[in-house]
């Protein structure tokens, strides 16, 4: 199937093509995106992690060398400030434009990078849904927004005509990084080209037109959904949209607003100047971006609240021991407190992961904290108890190592260069170790 890929590219690329099989033998591009809710700039390139490329995509990546290696056992990825993507893979959630206060739905969202980058673009505001139609994928979703500190989102576990019609009308933003063939992969997924076929493009488009037709319920009116692939194929970008168009005509292609990458394929009367792509030859490992606004009326639901009858007694002595400012909305669900900015948002057929910050467990009238409690954004500054390890004491943590600190009694926040990483327990002699053990480091 090679041959069949890349005589397709030869009629996309023209004069380009040769530049383009150049590029299937260079190293693919790798970066990182800086979490502005835990750190910046300055303090990334402080820590001389490696050589760092600002990216003309998105002010917060950058690009590192191929060759870099073990970064995501760093502390201070696992504390949350940043996260490891290649820079073109920012560009959608660029274009989507997330201001303050927007709920924003991410509607095929795992494993988490344009939805960390969305919560990172509303700091606390507004609200984020982010959706996983798989199962295992949706728990490393949760993983990497639990890291990078984000609670005022909800994680689902549900098929895209389900939540939208639950939340019709719901969204300011909506994002759909459909699932695709994943052509701009192939470098990273090298058995991804010997596997391609016309037919699974094919199939991919039909099932992208299907979850369009499902965001579209869930835009508000004058709301704005972008619409991304990794993947080069026609069938699954330009065509992909123009079906879109034709059959939703109260939707507009409009400006994606951005000079990076360059404009897409002709095709029919859609305005291909309009969407963006972004190909190897532009740093960039194969990216197709459209940008659409609702202008139509529609129809939007009332959604409930949900409410208990608060927490137990010994719930807020935990927390008011723990944290010098509670959060003004919490609940418990199945035993597991979680804690919101904003009110709970009660759904009925949606699965929900977590809504929140996940607190903790209450086990036998006591409460079990939670990692969330300790790698939430919107709390680093609130630890009434907080150690601040070394480097040594830190890698003796994340290894799953008690520490050697005597004078603490009781759930302590751990820190890393003052940024949360963990949370241990102190008997006064020593401070047990309470990192999760599927995280630790080897």
């Amino acid at each position: 199937m090679k041959e069949q890929f890349l005589d397709r590219m030869k009629r996309y690329l023209g004069d380009e093509y040769e530049a383009y099989e150049q590029t299937l033998q260079e190293g693919m591009y790798r970066g990182i995106r800086i979490n502005p809710c835990k750190s910046d700039i300055e303090e990334i390139k402080a820590l001389s992690l490696c050589e760092m490329t600002p990216s003309k995509i998105c002010s917060d990546s950058f690009y590192i060398p191929e060759d870099v290696a073990h970064l995501g056992n760093h502390p201070a990825h696992l504390a949350g400030l940043f996260y490891m993507q290649e820079p073109s893979a920012s560009s959608a959630v660029e274009v989507l434009d997330v201001q303050a206060g927007d709920w924003v739905l991410d509607l095929c969202a795992a494993p988490g990078g344009k939805s960390t980058q969305i919560g990172a673009k509303l700091h606390h505001t507004g609200f984020l849904v982010s959706n996983e139609i798989d199962a295992k994928r949706a728990v490393i979703l949760m993983s990497n927004m639990e890291r990078m500190g984000f609670g005022e989102c909800m994680i689902t576990n549900t098929r895209p005509e389900i939540l939208c019609e639950e939340m019709m009308g719901c969204f300011d933003k909506v994002l759909v990084d459909a699932p695709c063939s994943g052509e701009g992969m192939f470098k990273k997924h090298s058995k991804a080209m010997d596997d391609w076929s016309e037919e699974h493009v094919c199939a991919c488009a039909t099932r992208q037109q299907l979850i369009l037709d499902s965001a579209y319920e869930a835009l508000k009116q004058d709301g704005i959904m972008v619409y991304s692939t990794c993947t080069y194929s026609m069938e699954e970008n330009e065509e992909t949209v123009y079906a879109f168009l034709e059959k939703h005509p109260d939707m507009e292609l409009i400006d994606a607003g951005v000079n990076f990458g360059r404009v897409g394929f002709p095709y029919k009367n859609l305005d291909h100047t309009l969407v963006r792509r972004i190909l190897p030859m532009d740093q960039g490992e194969g990216h197709f971006i459209a940008k659409m606004k609702k202008h139509g009326p529609q129809q939007s639901v009332k959604l409930k609240e949900l409410t208990n009858d608060g927490l137990p007694s010994f719930v807020n002595d935990f927390l008011s021991n723990q944290i010098n400012e509670a959060l003004p909305h919490h609940i418990v669900l199945n035993d597991k407190v979680y804690l919101k900015n904003t009110p709970f948002i009660k759904l009925k057929k949606t699965r929900i992961l977590r809504q929140g910050i996940l607190a903790g467990e209450i086990i036998k009238n006591r409460i079990e904290p939670h990692q969330h409690f300790y790698t939430a954004s919107l709390l680093q500054n609130r630890y009434q108890h907080i150690y601040d390890m070394s480097e040594e004491e830190c890698h003796a943590f994340l290894e799953g190592n008690q520490l050697s600190v005597s004078g603490y009694k009781g759930f302590i926040a751990l820190s890393w260069h003052h940024h949360p990483i963990g949370f241990g327990k102190g008997d006064g002699m020593v401070i047990k170790n309470k990192y999760p053990k599927g995280m630790r480091i080897r």
